[in-house]
């Protein structure tokens, strides 16, 4: 193969759609983004334009192709990943009907507690390995089953994010293997299970469901319109990749080899994973956490995921921002962002509590309650701004150490760290202070991207397995380990016992404040044309 061919990785997240490009050996060659926009609605409703998610994967890609020479000959395949949960609906002609149904609608979560009586509710988690929330599609059906069949009734088919982009790049309807069984599946085959199907009352859906392909083994060539629009050549092999959260641990280290270590990926969202095989996964008695399959045969990821991470410190900021810009001053959010490390310099650890459920849809690891709320506990008046950061990012690190307890094992021996947040050394101190273990950062700069190029590197020929790519794609990007500080880790250890003892109080105060709120105004519309447009937080 051409010594300058290129993979060309697609990774969609809820407002930011980017194509990178990667050598064989997996050097990042150059990367484009593009900004999406998502809207919320005060009943909860969180909705994307599919459409615009489209043109916005191939306006990436388009951009990219300015930047690296002679681009699309140098492709020798694409793959793309995305977004997970959420449901996106497609005609007989492949159409979109409707808008999409983002993971962070909170619409279903009445329908969740209903499920969760279900007779074949234990089996559908003993099926899935996964814990039933509002982001899930199957959540999401069974609630639009309930007050909007007629969606149903005129759609053709129901995917996700990357599938939907698979759809437009292909022609082809299919999902792959993560979503799929930890949806509507069973993760030890890999297959659709009729059983969990049944449990979330969506067997008369079932032609809904599209074919199941593995990305590492099929591909399918880039259609002539696809190639228009991208300025690719038609024909290029394409790559279904595995769900976004899967590719990005595995392009940030996740399945290395190594016994006992873990990945926490500190965005938005938060999600934490360990790779292990099928017969050592763990379900929990609290029945939370996904289970999702690695593209290798035999493994998965155990993981749970908090709903917001980093959303939490956007929250504070964005009122510090707005606060500056009413009285007529200008800052952005990067540029709040670089004083981080000072703030957290001037603070004092653990002298006060922060739960970080900011997220209007609650809670979904390591436990799933829809009415969970943020909030400061132990505020006083000498506590100061920087205290209130430090708070916000020490209840991201306890609500981490929570996920992993969750998992049913001892603390990990190392943890492997990804995302944005990370580049301040003082926040990975407190991440691994609260785990109590080293972290290691991984210096890969778009590791979803990467992960998604794996696979198509495996499913051309360039190498004969994940674990071998691995070898060279991953292992030699992680960094040196940093130890975190013994007092701090102490002071975290005694933090933990108020923290989960005053968490597991308040759900009932969680419970009566939104009983408390508005009446909800405009009920929403079946195809999410009633909607008011929200400055996505991500």
């Amino acid at each position: 193969m051409d010594h300058r061919a290129i993979i060309l990785g697609i990774d969609s997240g809820t407002s930011v759609v980017k194509a990178v490009a990667f050598d064989l050996e997996g050097q990042q060659l150059g990367c484009a983004s593009v900004r999406n926009t998502y809207y919320r609605h005060i009943d909860g409703s969180a909705l994307q334009c599919m459409d615009k998610t489209w043109q916005d994967c191939a306006l990436a890609i388009r951009k990219l192709g300015e930047q690296i020479e002679d681009l699309p000959r140098r492709v020798a395949a694409v793959s793309v990943t995305a977004q997970g949960d959420g449901s996106w609906f497609v005609d007989t002609h492949n159409r979109p009907r409707g808008q999409a149904w983002l993971w962070l609608d909170a619409r279903a979560a009445g329908t969740v507690k209903n499920l969760e009586q279900h007779e074949l509710a234990l089996a559908r988690f003993q099926a899935t390995g996964t814990g039933l929330n509002t982001c899930q599609q199957g959540a999401q059906l069974a609630f639009i089953e309930s007050q909007y069949p007629e969606l149903l009734d005129s759609s053709d088919a129901v995917m996700h994010c990357k599938d939907w982009l698979y759809l437009n790049l292909t022609g082809v309807r299919a999902t792959d293997p993560s979503e799929a069984s930890f949806t509507f599946g069973n993760f030890r085959t890999r297959r659709y299970d009729e059983t969990v199907i049944e449990a979330l009352g969506l067997t008369h859906r079932r032609t809904l469901f599209p074919e199941i392909i593995e990305g590492t083994e099929v591909t399918h060539p880039l259609t002539e319109e696809a190639a228009r629009v991208t300025g690719l050549l038609a024909g290029t092999p394409v790559c279904l990749g595995y769900v976004d959260m899967v590719m990005t641990a595995l392009g940030a280290g996740v399945f290395t080899g190594d016994a006992n270590t873990a990945c926490s990926v500190i965005g938005s969202t938060g999600v934490h994973m360990r790779a292990v095989s099928n017969d050592d996964v763990y379900l929990n008695e609290a029945r939370t956490g996904y289970v999702i399959a690695l593209p290798s045969p035999g493994m998965v990821t155990q993981v749970q995921t908090n709903m917001a991470s980093t959303l939490n410190l956007d929250w504070l900021l964005n009122i510090v921002q707005s606060l500056i810009c009413q009285f007529g001053g200008q800052v952005d959010h990067a540029t709040l962002l670089q004083h981080i490390d000072r703030w957290l310099s001037e603070s004092r650890p653990g002298s006060l509590m922060y739960h970080p459920y900011i997220s209007l849809a609650g809670e979904r690891g390591p436990f799933v309650n829809p009415d969970a709320r943020a909030s400061f506990i132990g505020l006083g008046y000498s506590h100061g701004f920087a205290d209130m950061v430090r708070a916000i990012i020490e209840g991201m690190g306890m609500a981490a150490r929570d996920c992993y307890r969750a998992m049913g094992s001892a603390a990990p021996e190392e943890l492997r760290l990804s995302g944005g947040a990370i580049r301040s050394p003082q926040l990975r101190q407190i991440l691994g202070a609260c785990i109590g273990a080293p972290v290691r950062n991984s210096t890969r700069e778009e590791a979803g991207a990467a992960g998604a190029a794996m696979m198509a590197a495996v499913a051309i020929g360039v190498y004969p397995s994940i674990s071998q790519c691995v070898d060279t794609w991953v292992t030699p990007l992680l960094g040196e380990r940093e130890y975190p500080d013994a007092m701090l880790i102490e002071r975290y250890n005694a933090l933990d016992v108020s923290y989960q003892q005053s968490r597991d109080l308040l759900p009932p105060v969680w419970r009566d404040l939104q009983h408390l709120l508005p009446q909800q105004l405009t009920p929403p519309v079946s195809d999410g044309t009633n909607i008011a447009a929200e400055r996505s937080l991500k």
